[in-house]
C-alpha cells in the first residue's frame, strides 16, 4: 500500500501476534484460492475480466483514491474469498462450530461490478451464496458491525429475499449509503449511528435488528467483523471499547443458536488502530468460541 495507507500489512501482523499468544490451541488452516465459479456467484463476468486484466506486473495501480492493486493483490484477495467459502464448508459440516477468517483486503464495499473502499471481492456475499449453492440452505444472514456501511454486500443482496443483510454504521461517513429506507426485497436492515455514540448505543441499536433477523430464521450467520467503531480508530467517531465487542458477539451467537444450529462464520473487515484491532478481535474470538471474557 502507499505510505500512510490505513489498510496496511501491519494489520495482519498484529492479529497474527495476538492469535499466537491467546489462541494458539485453536485449529488453523491456510486459505485456499476462490474458484472462478465462486467469485461469479456475486460478481459480473465483465468486472472480473477487467479487474484481472488490470493487475500490474510491478508497482501500484490506483483503482480509485483509496483502492490499489499490486502484483499479488488479486491472488491474496482470491484467498480471502476462498477462505470465506472454506469456513462455510467447515461450519456447515460441523453444526455448532464457528470459524474466523483473518483477511486483507476486506470485502464489504466491493459491489457486483466495482472495486472500492479497499475491497475487490464481496467476501461475505460470496460466502453466503456459496452456502446456498453448495448446501441448499434457504436463508443466510450477513451481520455487519463495521463502522462503514457495507454497500457492496447490500448491492449483492438487493434483489434477493433469501439473503439477509443487517448493518450498523456511522453516518455521515464513507460510503454514504445505508439509510433506513434502503430495504431491497425487504431483507435489508440498516441502522445508522451518530458520531459520538458509545458501545451501549451500538448494542441497543442491534437489539431490534437481531429481533428482525430471528423472525426471518437464517440457517447460517456470517459476520462482517470490522473493528473500526472502536474509540481509538482513526477513521471514525464511534466510541466502542474492546469489551463491547464481546457483548455484541455474544448476542449474535445467541441468534445463531436459535436459528442456525450455532453456525457462525466471521470475516475480518476494517479496524485500523493496531492495538484496538488486536484487542477487539481477541474479545470477539473469546465470545465466538464460547470462552469467558476474562480468560
Amino acid at each position: 500500500m502507499p505510505t500512510g495507507h490505513p489498510e496496511r500489512p501491519e494489520r495482519i501482523a498484529a492479529i497474527t501476534q495476538m492469535l499466537a499468544q491467546d489462541f494458539a490451541h485453536e485449529t488453523t488452516k491456510i486459505a485456499p484460492e476462490a474458484t472462478d465459479n465462486q467469485l461469479a456467484l456475486v460478481h459480473d463476468d465483465e468486472y472480473l475480466q477487467k479487474l484481472f486484466a488490470a493487475s500490474p506486473r510491478e508497482g501500484l495501480l490506483g483503482i480509485d483514491g483509496d483502492t490499489y492493486l499490486s502484483p499479488k493483490t488479486l491472488e491474496i484477495a482470491k484467498r480471502g474469498a476462498g477462505a470465506a467459502c472454506a469456513a462455510v464448508d467447515d461450519v456447515m459440516m460441523n453444526a455448532g462450530e464457528s470459524a474466523f477468517v483473518a483477511m486483507r483486503p476486506p470485502g464489504h464495499h466491493a459491489e457486483p461490478d466495482k472495486a472500492m473502499g479497499f475491497c475487490f471481492f464481496s467476501n461475505a456475499a460470496i460466502a453466503a451464496r456459496h452456502a446456498q449453492h453448495q448446501y441448499g440452505i434457504d436463508k443466510v444472514a450477513v451481520l455487519d458491525f463495521d463502522v462503514h456501511h457495507g454497500n457492496g454486500t447490500q448491492a449483492c443482496f438487493w434483489h434477493r429475499s433469501d439473503c439477509l443483510y443487517a448493518s450498523t454504521h456511522e453516518m455521515p461517513l464513507f460510503p454514504g449509503s445505508g439509510h433506513t429506507d434502503e430495504v431491497g426485497k425487504g431483507s435489508i436492515f440498516n441502522q445508522p449511528l451518530h458520531s459520538g455514540m458509545d458501545g451501549d448505543d451500538v448494542i441497543a441499536a442491534w437489539k431490534p435488528l437481531l429481533a428482525s433477523l430471528e423472525k426471518a430464521g437464517p440457517e447460517l450467520i456470517i459476520i462482517s467483523a470490522g473493528f473500526d467503531a472502536h474509540q481509538d480508530d482513526p477513521l471514525a467517531s464511534i466510541n466502542m471499547t474492546s469489551s463491547d465487542y464481546y457483548e455484541l458477539t455474544a448476542m449474535i451467537i445467541s441468534l445463531a443458536d436459535k436459528t442456525a444450529n450455532g453456525r457462525v462464520v466471521s470475516l475480518l473487515e476494517g479496524g485500523y488502530d493496531l492495538d484496538a484491532l488486536s484487542s477487539s478481535l481477541k474479545h470477539h474470538l473469546l465470545a465466538l468460541s464460547g470462552k469467558p471474557e476474562d480468560v
